[in-house]
């Protein structure tokens, strides 16, 4: 069974309770789902000051689990149109799987939250595709999918790039039915590409020899996008410089 993980940051609860409903949304195609935060940076003293709640009962995600994943989920609150330095910079200590292609080929999405309308829920995504277009990451927009995106009777959140709430100003609005019915579309949506493409082969495995050269070119995927991407030259002992970005 495939399996997709919903990594998401969250202060005060809006992009969990987004989360929640694209999990419901992925698991209802048959795929298993597991939600994880990113580690928090401030401090405690820090967050009583912003009177934030207690952090949900998830695991904290670390980088060699995401290779377990053929599909990543990916909540980001907006911070001045941009996603918040917590969730920068767990995807910039990613650089070791980078370095093997390890993440290539996965497939990626995006959700959001923001205190209004106009707070970057699009601007946000746009600053996560360079991320996933180094990794080689499959990105899986929600398009303009749903009908609740075209409807201007109410507020609503979310845009062509992924599902999201509208939080208010002072954090008290909660999601609305309609954004929780679109957040459940786009992980029902997501769920059903990633359960396609996993059947999909499986199918070539089962129909094809063991040991053909099509078979192994299903089973060594990764390995081939880490030989395109280094040098067989390259000393396994540079290979561990070769892991780290001193492009700063």
């Amino acid at each position: 069974m495939p399996v997709v993980y919903i990594i998401f940051y969250s202060v005060y609860g809006h992009i969990y309770d987004v989360a929640q409903s694209v999990k419901q949304g992925i698991e209802a195609t048959g795929v298993q789902v597991k939600l994880f935060q990113v580690a928090e940076t401030l401090s405690n003293d820090v967050l009583q000051k912003m009177y934030a709640p207690p952090k949900p009962d998830v695991p904290i995600i670390t980088i060699d689990k995401l290779v377990e994943a053929d599909g990543i989920m990916f909540g980001i609150p907006t911070r001045f149109g941009t996603m918040p330095a917590q969730m920068k910079a767990f995807l910039d200590s990613t650089s070791s799987l980078w370095s093997k292609g390890a993440l290539s080929g996965k497939f990626a999405g995006t959700f959001f939250s923001t205190a209004n309308q106009h707070g970057g829920q699009e601007t946000t995504a746009l600053t996560a595709i360079p991320f996933f277009a180094h990794h080689g990451l499959i990105y899986v927009p929600l398009g303009f999918t749903n009908p609740h995106l075209f409807d201007i009777s109410e507020v609503v959140g979310g845009s062509a790039y992924g599902s999201g709430t509208i939080a208010g100003n002072d954090g008290s609005r909660k999601m609305s039915q309609k954004e929780k019915e679109l957040a459940f579309a786009q992980g029902e949506g997501f769920g059903k590409i990633v359960s396609t493409f996993h059947k999909g082969v499986q199918s070539i495995k089962e129909k094809t020899p063991s040991g053909s050269v099509s078979d192994k070119a299903v089973k060594k995927k990764s390995e081939h996008t880490k030989s395109s991407r280094l040098s067989k030259s390259i000393s396994s002992g540079d290979i561990d410089k070769k892991n780290k970005c001193f492009c700063m």
